[in-house]
């Protein structure tokens, strides 16, 4: 047998241009110490509108920070739409921000990632983003960003770990990818204890998404020993910690332990290795029906993995391994998982009935991920099969 016969591990691990990660401190507390770390003078603060409006926690940072605090944008809708980003640009622009700040989910997480394309680029209009985002997988020509973002993550998907940012146009509902390598935050910031202020649903389900990180991350034919070590240890805490949260929502620990699940989840990502068909379709449910970025992977990933089992039943056996039952199917163990969390577990519980399957299929076909999924896609029949199952 030739060497060419031989599965040989290829691959490629970039470390991205993030410095550090903080775990198990206050917000309050390791952002100041970030700005003196960054030397920032002139930090401009994107929030979630729930904290900002309904708790202390902003203000105990605004007070930390002081007069570094350049101003602070909270209005910034699911699913990052173009109208929002160019809002926050405009006045972290106007602001003269040398530092963004983030404290909140995915959607303001990455739509920071946006605002510093916008204000490297001179982007200042919603079809100015057209100039700065992927088009066909290629990046356009991009200044570098100069003011760079840390950090705070209020729900656990993981956009924090990553240069990737999701962007949707709302004139056509289609969710489109920014990207460029000093995207990704310089630090993230792990405090469990801002956490307990997320709903349960979107904490759980966004949990979800990182269990879709590791499960695609683990299962695609590109998979190497470098992102399945952290993969399947992020998939076994997040496993034992989500059911701890959904247990006792005041377990600190096992939100922390969630957290850290997530930051592992990221490995496959950062390491070469491509997410399938639970992703790419997730993509099109978010950008075009609204789905809840979380909910998109509760639905769709059991589906994804029981038609993929043909192709791929020894790494799904990982999987289940992982999630505490060797030797069961994983989807089974996947479905069986998020139903005892209490999220939704079909479309319909989505409200996606049928009579969208067709366009779905169509627009998950133009996805980086649906591709690159481990059993092979021709084209929009094979993913109407996999969009039946999880009717």
């Amino acid at each position: 047998m030739s060497g060419e016969d031989k599965r040989v591990h290829k691959g490629r691990v970039a470390f991205g241009a993030m410095d550090e990660v903080v775990f198990g401190r206050h917000a309050a507390e390791a952002i100041p110490e970030q700005l003196d770390r960054l030397g920032a003078v002139s930090a401009f603060l994107m929030v979630s509108g729930t904290l900002n409006r309904e708790t202390g926690e902003i203000d105990k940072i605004r007070q930390a920070i002081g007069e570094r605090c350049a101003g602070t944008f909270d209005n910034m809708p699911s699913h990052t739409p173009r109208e929002a980003v160019i809002a926050a640009a405009n006045q972290a622009r106007a602001a003269k921000a040398d530092l963004i700040v983030t404290v909140g989910g995915g959607s303001i997480t990455d739509g920071a990632k946006a605002v510093q394309l916008c204000l490297a680029n001179d982007v200042s209009t919603i079809e100015g983003i057209d100039a700065i985002r992927v088009r066909g997988g290629e990046e356009p020509p991009l200044k570098a960003p100069h003011i760079r973002q840390i950090s705070v993550p209020t729900t656990i998907a993981g956009g924090e770990f990553s240069h990737i940012a999701g962007v949707t146009d709302e004139r056509t509902h289609v969710k489109q990818m920014l990207r460029h390598a000093l995207t990704i935050p310089r630090a993230a910031i792990l405090d469990p204890w801002l956490s307990v202020h997320t709903p349960e649903w979107l904490f759980l389900s966004t949990g979800i998404r990182a269990v879709d990180h590791c499960v695609e991350g683990i299962c695609a034919r590109e998979a190497h020993p470098y992102s399945d070590a952290q993969a399947i240890k992020g998939l076994s805490m997040l496993t034992q910690g989500l059911q701890r949260v959904k247990a006792d929502a005041g377990d600190i620990e096992a939100r922390l332990d969630c957290q850290i699940g997530t930051w592992l989840s990221m490995a496959p990502l950062s390491g070469g290795v491509p997410m399938g068909a639970s992703h790419g379709i997730g993509y099109v449910l978010g950008g075009g029906f609204g789905v809840p970025h979380g909910y998109t992977s509760c639905v769709m990933l059991p589906a994804v993995m029981r038609w993929n089992k043909p192709a791929n039943a020894e790494r799904q056996a990982i999987v289940a391994e992982a999630m505490g039952h060797p030797g069961k199917d994983a989807g089974d163990v996947l479905d069986d998982f998020i139903r005892g969390l209490g999220m939704p577990r079909s479309l319909q519980d989505v409200r996606v009935g049928p009579e969208h399957f067709d366009q779905i299929a169509e627009q998950a076909m133009r996805t980086n991920w649906v591709p690159r999924n481990p059993r092979k896609i021709d084209g929009p029949a094979q993913l109407r099969e996999i969009l039946l199952m999880a009717a």
